[in-house]
């Protein structure tokens, strides 16, 4: 199994407890079972993995059956770890809760496009609202791609915060682009997945 695949398989950024986790395998049709115990089961003997881990959920799985009791499964999940030490074998989850403090968990790399509207207001304003400060309709809008790093909801100062502003019609589809491309490699450095799939037109 290559770092990136293992990376993968290990990266969850939502939190549920682990007895949440333990009903949702236990939900799980055998044939999708028997799947995670086999992946468990390669996990719990890579040298590098030093924690315990459980299922943590499904994200997508499908079963097609063919003719002769033949099944082909496909099934998308994530993994946590646990408070308990490697190779524990009562891992109960009120004995094996799941831990929120490892890197890569509770960790997002956000990408937003967005417009900005002028106002009626002058920039120095303190304290704006709507009914104070109006939208102009004679200026034009300003086109913002931010894209950062956030840890426990505070944005992170590594990679360096992105941020790219430019009036919509000077906007050309090469500065697109480059925006989508340039938060993608910081995603890439920091040994993340893909930060943007999609860049589809709007």
């Amino acid at each position: 199994m290559s770092r990136l695949q293992l990376l993968l398989l290990l990266t969850a950024g939502a939190f549920v407890s682990s007895a949440e986790a333990q009903a949702a395998y236990d939900q799980l049709p055998d044939d999708f079972k028997i799947g995670v115990d086999l992946a468990l089961e390669q996990l719990r003997s890579h040298a590098s993995i030093r924690h315990h881990f459980l299922f943590f959920k499904s994200l997508s799985k499908t079963k097609t059956e063919t003719s002769f009791s033949v099944n082909y499964i496909y099934h998308n999940f994530y993994f946590k770890p646990t408070k308990c030490a490697k190779g524990t074998t009562d891992a109960s989850p009120k004995r094996c809760p799941f831990r929120n403090d490892r890197s890569g968990y509770d960790v997002s790399y956000i990408y937003h496009n967005f417009y900005l509207k002028p106002t009626k207001c002058s920039k120095d304003t303190v304290d704006p609202n709507p009914k104070q400060c109006p939208f102009r309709n004679d200026r034009p809008l300003i086109d913002c791609a931010v894209c950062y790093k956030t840890f426990s909801g505070n944005i992170e100062s590594e990679p360096k915060p992105y941020v790219n502003c430019v009036h919509k019609p000077a906007l050309t589809e090469d500065m697109k682009t480059k925006r989508v491309e340039h938060c993608n490699k910081m995603a890439y450095s920091s040994g993340a997945v893909t930060l943007l799939g999609s860049t589809g037109k709007n």
